[in-house]
């Protein structure tokens, strides 16, 4: 919902589970680095503040929580078709293993893209460059 609602949330501060929250703050080139880092850093600097020990809860629950920040950026539109932005993303990460070319070659065809871009693996590549792919691969939803 934060996504969908994103041009009316300045911010949130949230505890979520520890992995998620790490998923959610990690850079490109980490292991934890996927769908949702990509589509929420668009819209958002996230900051990971501190981590929260079962301890402090009652019942202990069997997971380690973390508390988190996103912060609305200056993205009001991203620089491309947005919906085949997120398209793009969940393909590329749902098949991580492969090569952007590879991946996207499931909704784009035998499109022939002239980039480096499309040599990486997903988690190579920045919100930015994720845009960049987007823009070029010239695919019409």
């Amino acid at each position: 919902r934060i996504l969908e609602n994103r041009n009316k949330i300045s911010e949130v501060v949230c505890m979520v589970q520890k992995e998620v929250a790490e998923r959610i703050s990690a850079g490109p080139g980490s292991k934890t680095y996927g769908i949702l880092s990509v589509l929420l850093q668009a819209y958002f600097t996230i900051e990971f503040l501190f981590k929260v020990s079962p301890a402090v809860f009652y019942p202990r629950p069997k997971v380690n929580s973390a508390v988190i920040r996103l912060s609305r950026n200056e993205v009001s539109q991203l620089a491309c078709n947005e919906n085949l932005f997120v398209q793009i993303v969940k393909t590329c990460f749902n098949q991580r293993r492969k090569t952007i070319k590879n991946s996207i070659r499931k909704i784009s065809g035998d499109i022939t893209i002239e980039s480096d871009l499309i040599h990486k693996r997903p988690e190579q590549l920045s919100v930015d460059q994720f845009v960049e792919l987007t823009r070029i691969t010239g695919i019409r939803m």
